[in-house]
């Protein structure tokens, strides 16, 4: 078996994603987007000069006609004349994917929408609901703090309909050390009551909740829909605490779902792919994957998933680009997940550690199957980009 072969033609599934900007973009705009900065860099610093940076000049430009190693001025100046959609399309039809699951919750500025992805991707699109989302447009709404957790229960199911997973992001906002306990229904009355009576001040800024009480409850409420769990841990924007993000502050809560089999996905978790892996080896419903860091470290990306992948089973890893503003995200992710999993797959031929036929059919268990396994696509009557074709 031609490893490589195989893994090219390979159609992953991008089990966590965003949307991509509508408008074109000038260079310090695309640096703003490029890392996880947020901002171009200071004078005299260019996101350019980073391995994402390079690996766009590499790896990214011949997907724009572009020699190799082309400059960065160069790049961009193709983008632009190129066009956004051109751009978009290009991208996301190398990146070679057969179902993307789709963050909504994110939206600071207009992001093509999971119908557009999908259409643009040449695949299926699926919607990923974001907790924290439901229950801030719940808060919005007002009403008594004793029904809340009603009130939240019940737009969940609602929007869970068109869903293959819910998102939390209470690394964000409160950090991972969650108690394993459910909270009791006077503690989340408790602590939407303070929620409540903070957003309705006359100075109160956009609702954005960040209690404990609340993430752990909303957590639970996702779990209590059957659907798979994504939560973000690791490395983000720099909105997070990242010494809070360790995966291994989940674990009394991990313990306390694994009862219930709904399977709680592990986002991004660089750098602490290793804890990770360790908790995917030993909770039987915990899933990993290396999304976002894969193409921030660009040619370093195949050692990461070398690490990741030390304790991790391979029937629990799975491949997501986290691609969000950029449409190279996608590809890059995809490309670079490809070049690290061969290299994998590759030294285990060498090693005689497994056979091609194994190797075939560990790279296709990684790249799809895990993720087709338990987000059951299958059993999705219509994705969201089929539902946008019916008009």
């Amino acid at each position: 078996m031609n490893v490589l072969a195989n893994l090219s033609t390979l159609r992953l599934v991008d089990h966590h994603c965003h949307g991509v900007a509508r408008r074109n973009l000038d260079r310090p705009g695309f640096e703003a987007l490029l890392t996880e900065a947020g901002r171009p860099g200071e004078p005299g610093v260019s996101s350019f000069d980073s391995h994402v940076g390079f690996a766009f000049r590499r790896w990214c430009a011949p997907v724009l006609d572009l020699a190799a190693g082309t400059s960065a001025d160069e790049y961009i100046a193709r983008r632009a004349e190129l066009g956004v959609d051109e751009v978009t399309r290009r991208f996301l039809g190398a990146a070679q994917l057969s179902a993307m699951c789709v963050d909504t919750g994110y939206t600071p500025e207009p992001l093509l929408s999971p119908a557009e992805l999908g259409q643009a991707a040449g695949a299926p699109a699926y919607e990923v609901i974001r907790l924290e989302s439901v229950a801030e447009e719940v808060i919005r709404g007002g009403g008594p703090a004793i029904l809340f957790a009603e009130a939240v229960r019940h737009r969940l199911a609602d929007v869970a309909r068109r869903a293959v997973a819910v998102k939390s992001i209470a690394a964000y906002r409160v950090g991972l050390e969650l108690p394993g306990d459910r909270p009791t229904a006077v503690e989340v009355a408790t602590a939407a009551g303070r929620v409540l009576a903070s957003a309705q001040r006359s100075d109160a800024g956009p609702v954005r909740l960040a209690d404990p009480v609340l993430q752990r409850f909303l957590i639970w409420a996702g779990v209590d829909l059957g659907l798979p769990v994504q939560i973000h841990t690791g490395y983000g924007d720099r909105d997070v605490d990242l010494h809070r993000c360790n995966p291994v502050l989940l674990t009394d809560l991990l313990r306390a779902i694994e009862p219930t089999g709904v399977p709680v996905v592990l986002l991004h978790t660089y750098p602490y792919h290793r804890e990770a892996g360790y908790l995917a080896q030993v909770m039987g419903n915990v899933y990993v994957d290396v999304s976002l860091a894969t193409h921030n470290l660009g040619a370093r990306s195949s050692a990461l998933i070398a690490e990741a992948l030390e304790l991790a089973p391979f029937g629990k890893f799975l491949f997501a680009s986290d691609a969000y503003g950029l449409p190279e995200h996608y590809y890059l992710g995809a490309f670079l997940f490809r070049r690290g999993l061969e290299s994998v797959l590759r030294a285990g031929l060498a090693d005689d550690v497994w056979t091609e036929a194994e190797a075939g059919r560990l790279a296709e268990l990684m790249g799809a199957g895990n993720a087709r396994r338990i987000y059951r696509f299958a059993d999705q009557p219509r994705s969201v980009s089929d539902l946008a074709d019916l008009g």
